[in-house]
């Protein structure tokens, strides 16, 4: 693991939008197409209104795809998929094309192995950002959840996760997926994560999921 820190948060996000774009244009260079996966939430929106822009990236050749989604509406505040296309899926890069975790249907059972599907054919991602929760859950690979050994150890490419204190199942990239990017990249603010990384450091990935995708990744954290 490589741990970069930065003064603030601005300077963070700014150069992590730059390191992205770099590598999406390397792997462009020489690749016919390149993956980007992206967390929800709202820290990585920052990031998003960097990259956005970026005029060097060939977006018509970039496939994005969420690290993890809630299976709720696209027109529902807690959708990811809401978020990426108001900040992200604009500008130069609304010509990206865009790879679901989500479908119409009443449970995401229904849907997977179509979504999986797509998932695969963008495989390996060219670039993964992720964040980590204070109790070390990254993308929606929860300690306690239902299928946590099957998201950690499985050959899958999405699994469905319910966990406790989640009010909706939620579909996610199996950590495989995320440890085989080209790319790695976990962003995190704050002293409370900062101890909760540290803390990841000395469990086990079914106690610290985030544990599972540390070695070979680069984490950026400010400290506001």
């Amino acid at each position: 693991m490589e741990l970069k820190e930065y003064p603030d948060s601005e300077m963070m996000m700014m150069n992590l939008a730059n390191r992205i774009a770099g590598e999406l244009e390397n792997v462009l260079f020489h690749n016919d197409t390149a993956s980007l996966a992206v967390p929800g939430g709202t820290t990585p929106g920052p990031v998003f209104d960097s990259l956005c822009g970026a005029g060097r990236i060939d977006w018509g050749r970039v496939n994005v795809m969420l690290t993890d989604e809630r299976w709720v509406p696209e027109t529902s505040a807690r959708s990811n998929t809401r978020l990426l296309r108001e900040r992200l899926l604009i500008d130069k890069a609304a010509a990206a094309r865009y790879v679901p975790l989500h479908a119409e249907a009443a449970a995401p059972e229904d849907k997977l192995a179509t979504l999986a599907e797509a998932v695969a054919a963008c495989l390996p991602l060219s670039v993964c950002l992720l964040g980590m929760g204070t109790d070390m859950h990254t993308a929606s690979i929860f300690p306690g959840a239902d299928q946590l050994e099957a998201a950690l150890e499985g050959d899958e490419v999405l699994y469905v996760m319910r966990a406790p204190g989640a009010p909706e199942p939620r579909v996610t990239l199996s950590a495989g997926v995320l440890k085989d990017a080209m790319n790695c990249h976990v962003v995190i603010i704050g002293h409370e994560k900062r101890e909760a990384l540290e803390k990841a450091r000395t469990l086990s990935p079914q106690e610290a999921p985030i544990a599972a995708i540390l070695p070979g990744a680069t984490v950026h954290w400010a400290e506001r």
